[in-house]
C-alpha cells in the first residue's frame, strides 16, 4: 500500500452507458461505478482518478455532472481532491500509536511511509488562560504559536497549532521550517528528549481551515487531539492541538 500520488489510474476508457430514466441521477450512477471499481481493487489506494474531462467523456455527460460525482465520492471518504493535482483514492487508515513517547515521524516510518512537516505560520502572542495553565506560565505571558501540517508520503495526515513558552523556544519555528520535524525543532532549543504528559481525543466536523489544509471535502470528520509534551525535568515544552483526517489514521492509545 502506498500513499504516494501516482499517475492516472488504469480504468476502462471505453464509453460507459448510464441507465437513463431509472430514477437515479447520472452523477450518482457515475459515483457508484467508481466506488465499485475501488471496492473491486481496480482503483488502488493512492491511485489518481481520471480528470473531470475524461470522466465526462467516458460516461457521455457534461463536466459538471462528473464534478458532482467526484464531490460525492469525496464526501463519502472514498477519494480526496488536492487542489491543482486532481482526485486520488483514499488510502487505508494508518495505525498511529499515542503513548508516552509519541513521535509523528517514527509512527509514520513504522508504517512504511515517509514523514514530512510544513510550517504554515508562526507568531508570538499573549497566552490565554487555557494555554497558560497547560504550559505552566502566567496568563498573558508571551508564547510562540506555530501552525503546521504533517504528511505521509506527501499526503496530509494532520494539521493544527502548537504553543511553546518564550523566550526558551524563540528558535523553534525556524528550526521546524528547515527540518519539518518537531523533535529537531525542540532539540534546536535545548530539549534533548521529551515525553507525552497527557492526550485528550475527541471528534468533530473539520473547520474550513482544517479541510483546506488536509484536502478534505466539506463536512468531513476529524479526530482532534490536545496534548502536552514535557522535557526530562517535567517542564512543559509544547501544547499541541491536532486535527487528524479521520479516514487516514487509526489512533491507538498505548500505556
Amino acid at each position: 500500500m502506498t500513499l504516494t500520488e501516482t499517475g492516472d489510474a488504469a480504468v476502462t476508457e471505453a464509453t460507459t452507458e448510464l441507465t437513463r430514466g431509472a430514477g437515479v441521477a447520472a452523477w450518482r450512477q457515475i459515483a457508484d461505478a467508481i466506488a465499485a471499481e475501488i471496492a473491486a481493487g481496480r482503483l488502488a489506494p493512492g491511485a489518481q482518478l481520471p480528470t473531470e474531462a475524461r470522466l465526462a467523456e467516458r460516461f457521455a455527460v457534461n463536466r459538471h455532472t462528473a464534478r458532482r460525482a467526484l464531490a460525492a465520492l469525496a464526501a463519502e471518504g472514498l477519494v480526496r481532491t488536492a487542489q491543482g493535482k486532481g482526485s486520488f483514492v483514499e488510502a487505508r487508515p494508518l495505525p498511529y500509536p499515542i503513548g508516552p513517547r509519541t513521535r509523528f515521524s517514527e509512527n509514520i516510518g513504522r508504517a512504511g511511509h515517509g514523514a514530512g512537516g510544513e510550517l504554515i505560520a508562526a507568531r508570538e502572542l499573549p497566552a490565554s488562560a487555557v494555554v497558560a495553565e497547560r504550559l505552566g506560565v502566567a496568563e498573558g505571558a508571551l508564547v510562540l504559536e506555530v501552525r503546521s501540517r504533517r504528511l505521509a508520503d506527501g499526503v496530509p495526515i494532520t494539521a493544527g497549532r502548537s504553543y511553546h513558552p518564550l523566550p526558551r523556544f524563540a528558535g523553534f519555528a525556524e528550526a521546524y521550517r528547515a527540518t519539518g520535524s518537531v523533535t529537531a525543532g525542540l532539540a534546536a532549543c535545548g530539549v534533548a528528549d521529551y515525553r507525552r504528559r497527557s492526550t485528550a481525543i475527541s471528534a468533530r466536523l473539520a473547520t474550513p481551515e482544517e479541510a483546506a489544509a488536509l484536502d478534505l471535502a466539506p463536512g468531513r470528520i476529524v479526530l482532534v487531539t490536545e496534548a502536552v509534551n514535557v522535557d526530562e525535568a517535567g517542564m512543559p515544552v509544547q501544547l499541541t492541538y491536532g486535527a487528524f483526517a479521520a479516514d487516514r489514521v487509526e489512533l491507538r492509545v498505548e500505556g
